[in-house]
């Protein structure tokens, strides 16, 4: 079984009006499609992660969007939100699940949608069928393939609920020697990398590791990773 990462790209008129928000509004990185039911269907119900804050904004920017049908916001402590929606799918949306469906490739949560428009995805299937991917994606958007290899859900999720930022963030860390021991680099070296100030590298590397401790554990089904009630 195959896997193929794609990078959709789109104008501002073809995507979803709360993709063109996170696009447009400041403090958000990024809203992750984690779970769908009926999708493509007349009315959907999904479930995203959104990195960003605050979210009063964003439920603002709900109210006046017309495919929006329903939704429900939960907020996080490391400012970021659960969201619940039931909404209309655009005619680009509703192409792309069909193209999905004639391709017979089943795609792999997350869904990104980032700040600097495009739609990250990974689709799984056989490896004819990831061979020509590519060739369903309607016309209009341009796809860039990122990856391509044998699926392994462990290796994929952990890096696909990371924001461009909170990657480079890491990267920058490893280059730096951040996480030596004994520590070689700091957050202000970080920082430089990244051309942002100290805190706000530290607030990329705490979210990056939160996510990635996180998957750790999801992925571990020994008797250390059973939680806490």
């Amino acid at each position: 079984m195959k896997y193929v990462r794609l990078s959709l790209s789109m104008g501002p008129a073809k995507r979803h009006p709360m993709h063109q928000f996170v696009v447009e509004t400041d403090g958000y990185d990024a809203s992750y499609l984690l779970r769908g039911n009926d999708v493509g269907s007349e009315v959907q119900t999904l479930l995203f992660h959104v990195d960003g804050w605050p979210p009063d904004p964003y439920r603002a920017a709900l109210e006046a969007t017309d495919e929006v049908a329903e939704y429900a916001i939960s907020t996080c402590p490391d400012e970021t939100f659960y969201l619940y929606v039931r909404d209309r799918p655009s005619d680009v949306g509703a192409g792309l699940v069909d193209a999905m469906r004639r391709s017979r490739l089943c795609p792999a949560s997350p869904v990104g949608y980032h700040a600097d428009g495009t739609v990250r995805l990974t689709l799984v299937g056989p490896g004819e069928a990831v061979q020509a991917a590519t060739e369903s994606v309607p016309t209009g958007i341009s796809v860039d393939v990122l990856s391509v290899g044998e699926y392994d859900s462990r290796r994929l999720d952990t890096a696909a609920g990371l924001t461009d930022r909170q990657f480079a963030a890491v990267a920058a860390a490893v280059d730096c020697g951040y996480y030596e021991s004994p520590r070689e680099g700091t957050t202000a070296d970080v920082a430089d990398r990244l051309d942002c100030s100290p805190g706000t590298a530290a607030e990329h590397l705490r979210k990056a590791e939160r996510h990635v401790m996180a998957s750790v554990l999801d992925q571990h089904d020994g008797p250390a990773s059973r939680r806490n009630p």
